[in-house]
């Protein structure tokens, strides 16, 4: 058995080979090499279960947006994130998924406009992002969802429109209420108050109407406003 302080000396004189190879590419070979790196390093990593273990730098425009996001930040916490980034540059990766040639963002929306859209942190971080994979168990497409719901549903707002399309996407795809409530953070009250909002009485299959709300004490344009809107 490889003695362990002898080991480490070798891997620090591989790792002194390594710094002085990268450091002589061109900043697209440098963020590829290091990526590559990071992932040989992640696979045998301790913490290879942690998204955040292999944060890799990707091109901006290979991120986009998912199409259900309910999270909203108004134009002051906007300024704010902007202004964080600037200041303390990116503290927090991007969470996304893999898909084909692109990468779809799951949680990180903002920070991902920050990057492509303010001209000073583009050019600081040479039009690229930082970018986690979510994990494998959450790639289907209710589960990206529900992760996204869980990652905005302490900051920002959601639009009561916006959720009710989600509860309904992920009642049409056979998710009980109790599972919608357990994964989304909300009680059964929230969920059922979210289904009225639709009107659609297909959703109450399973109900129990003695829980019932009045739809018309519902205003379907308002916001559910929670703490700590700023995202970064």
């Amino acid at each position: 058995m490889t003695d362990k302080n002898e080991a480490l000396k070798q891997i620090a004189k591989l790792s002194t080979l390594l710094q002085k190879a990268i450091s002589d590419l061109d900043t697209d070979a440098r963020a590829e090499a290091i990526n590559n790196c990071r992932e040989l390093l992640h696979e045998v990593s301790p913490f290879k279960d942690e998204p955040v273990d292999f944060v890799r730098w990707v091109k901006a425009e290979s991120v986009t947006a998912n199409d259900y996001n309910p999270n909203s930040v108004a134009p002051p916490e906007m300024e704010l994130l902007r202004l964080s980034i600037e200041a303390d540059g990116y503290t927090q990766p991007i969470v996304g998924n893999q898909e084909g040639d692109k990468i779809v963002v799951v949680d990180g929306f903002h920070r991902h406009r920050v990057g492509k859209e303010c001209p000073s942190v583009a050019a600081r971080i040479q039009g690229y992002l930082p970018v986690v994979q979510i994990r494998a168990a959450q790639q289907d497409r209710s589960d990206r969802i529900a992760s996204t719901i869980r990652h905005n549903r302490a900051r920002g707002k959601h639009s009561v429109n916006a959720m009710s399309d989600i509860v309904i996407e992920l009642k049409r795809r056979n998710w009980s209420d109790d599972k919608i409530a357990k994964n989304l953070g909300m009680d059964s009250d929230e969920v059922l108050r979210l289904c009225q909002v639709s009107g659609l009485a297909e959703l109450f299959a399973d109900d129990d109407f003695s829980m019932a709300w009045e739809i018309g004490e519902i205003e379907t344009d308002e916001e559910i406003t929670l703490d700590d809107a700023t995202e970064e």
